[in-house]
């Protein structure tokens, strides 16, 4: 020991022993290098298990998100293009939405999120940023109802945008269908003819959009021709709408 201590005589047959013992050696940590390994990849394995799951949740979360935001911009579109729609000066309008609708061929009418308490009368017009939607038929403290143009029970006055030819409009319990039944074969109207508000009765401000006309069919022996239009707005797919007071009566 003396020796290899101070002259290291014994280094090479250490090494030598070492390389005999090395297997041994190698061989004995087997088993504690096995546990660690298979503590390490069981703690891989559930920490893996849960942040995909955390990863999963998140994405849940997120599409949620993401389908809301969708909705709200679905939603910015069509109130600006409401609040997009041109209005005659002097007119005073807010917007309502549509939280009921009954639309069977013997009714036709939404219910809407105004009224008494926000100024709502009965008869008031109700427009859309395409056209003239209908008019307030029932108010109470919160809510409103709205008859809507294609009522079999509602007419509007209605000019053609082309000549002036007026006319009644009629519902008829279709929610893509008017009636203007008291016009002559020979009257001066065509498919493909604007119709608009004529103002008659002051209960629709003139000059809105009513509808196209989409039939005209002479009838020989009879003295009305069959027309029919498809009204300007889209009547069974309505979200929000417009309430329109005359700038005296604007709450």
């Amino acid at each position: 020991m003396v020796l290899d201590h101070r002259q290291h005589r014994l280094d090479q047959v250490r090494a030598a022993l070492l390389a005999v013992a090395a297997p041994v050696l190698y061989v004995a940590r087997l088993p504690a290098e096995a546990a660690r390994w298979s503590q390490e990849a069981v703690k891989d394995r559930r920490t893996l298990r849960e942040e995909n799951a955390a990863l999963r949740a998140r994405i849940t979360v997120l599409e949620a998100r993401l389908q809301r935001l969708e909705a709200l911009e679905r939603e910015n579109l069509r109130l600006r293009e409401l609040l997009g729609a041109p209005f005659q000066p002097g007119l005073r309008i807010a917007v309502a939405e549509v939280i009921a609708a009954d639309l069977d061929p013997y009714r036709q009418q939404v219910r809407i999120d105004r009224g008494a308490g926000d100024g709502v009368q009965v008869g008031q017009a109700v427009i859309s940023s395409a056209g003239v939607v209908g008019q307030v038929s029932f108010v109470a403290a919160g809510t409103a109802t709205v008859t809507l143009l294609t009522d079999p029970g509602h007419a509007i006055p209605v000019e053609v945008q082309r000549n002036g030819l007026r006319t009644l409009a009629l519902g008829t319990g279709t929610p893509d269908r008017l009636a203007l039944p008291y016009l002559p074969n020979h009257a001066d109207i065509r498919p493909g003819d604007r119709l608009v508000s004529s103002g008659l009765g002051g209960r629709f401000p003139r000059g809105y959009p009513v509808a196209e006309v989409v039939v005209v069919e002479p009838r020989p022996g009879r003295p009305f021709a069959r027309v029919e239009a498809r009204p300007s707005a889209a009547l069974d797919r309505l979200r929000e709408l417009l309430l329109v007071w005359p700038g005296e009566a604007a709450p």
